[in-house]
């Protein structure tokens, strides 16, 4: 299912360079050549970032989102935009992320904005670098949107940016992109008090044209705004309906949890190939080669070579550059280490 054992990768976002950031707070104040050129340099860093590091597969590191699924409500139709945060001051959380209203049919006949980042990706990556592209899941993407007497609850949104979602996915494929992760995070944190055979249900519509043309993944995790979790962290209400999901590889976010419930990974690799998160991207513990190396061979115990992938638990926006630079160069490192050891 992949190219090679005991495999390297990442989920999508990667941290800003501080002139980004410091850019993204000031728009107004460039050109759009200015914008354009910025774009293209943060892609460029983030990329160069991650082949410093010895990844198998990157990406561009979601330079040009301003959040991992924040800016594709720019490119929808029918939405109201909130112009400010609800709560603004206080201990950051995701309250401080408002809701937009819908006011007209939703659509995005111009699509999500993720070609042109492929497209760019594909352009400024060396020549046979292994690259992914993420894109948020409907029922994620829905939760951001307030109901109306159109859209009448959370579902009806969800049913609604279904087949927008699964038309990017399809224009990705036919611009050739070989991995594709659809991001579910609000499926895993609400997973335990909701109906999980119809999270699959969606979730497998939505990328039914696709399956068997790309490498799917998927991304099941507990919320990282500013470096907080937001739901329930257990993945034991999520199976067995979850093995059931059609993707090549599903990600888990393991060590900000302290490796809890690391035995899931078996039946997930008896499905699919299985990504476990090493990094913990809500911490600046630097964890060291040699504990990867560690943690690596404790997933053994649970999951075949061929059937293991590692990264960190969740993207790296949140976490600062200098400590997501060491932490997957550690994080390589390690998973080396046994790959040498096992003669791989």
């Amino acid at each position: 299912m992949k190219e090679r054992p005991l495999r390297t990768s990442v989920i999508g976002s990667y941290p800003f360079p501080g002139w980004l950031e410091f850019a993204s707070q000031n728009l107004g104040e460039f050109g759009t050549a200015d914008l354009a050129e910025m774009q293209e340099d943060a892609a460029t860093v983030a990329i160069m970032d991650q082949i410093r590091s010895g990844l198998d597969v990157i990406t561009d590191g979601e330079q040009t989102r301003f959040d991992f699924n924040l800016s594709f409500y720019g490119h929808l139709e029918g939405i109201e935009m909130e112009p400010a945060s609800p709560r603004r001051f206080g201990p950051p959380a995701h309250d401080q992320r408002g809701k937009h209203e819908i006011s007209g049919e939703l659509a995005a006949p111009h699509g999500l904005g993720t070609l042109e980042e492929f497209e760019r990706l594909r352009r400024l990556a060396p020549k046979g670098a292994r690259l992914k592209m993420s894109v948020p899941g409907p029922f994620t993407m829905s939760g951001r949107l307030l109901p109306n007497e159109r859209y009448r609850d959370r579902y009806a949104i969800t049913e609604a940016l279904l087949p927008l979602i699964r038309a990017e996915l399809e224009a990705l494929v036919e611009a050739g992109c070989e991995e594709i992760c659809v991001d579910e995070p609000s499926m895993s944190c609400y997973g335990y008090k909701e109906d999980t055979r119809r999270f699959v249900d969606i979730f497998n519509r939505t990328v039914k044209p696709v399956v068997g043309k790309t490498r799917l993944c998927t991304h099941l995790c507990f919320g990282n705004f500013k470096g907080h979790a937001v739901g329930y962290r257990r993945y034991a209400p999520l199976f067995p309906d979850f093995l059931d999901l059609k993707v090549d590889e599903m990600h888990v976010e393991m060590a900000s949890r302290e490796y809890a419930e690391l035995e899931c990974i078996g039946p997930i690799a008896e499905r699919m190939d299985v990504a476990v998160g090493v990094i913990d991207v809500k911490s600046y513990f630097i964890e060291s080669p040699e504990l990867i190396a560690e943690k690596v061979k404790a997933c053994l115990k649970y999951a075949p070579a061929d059937r293991l992938v590692f990264a960190p638990d969740c993207g790296l926006s949140q976490t600062a550059r200098w400590a997501a630079k060491k932490k997957l160069h550690n994080m390589v490192a390690g998973v080396r280490m046994v790959r040498e050891e096992m003669g791989l």
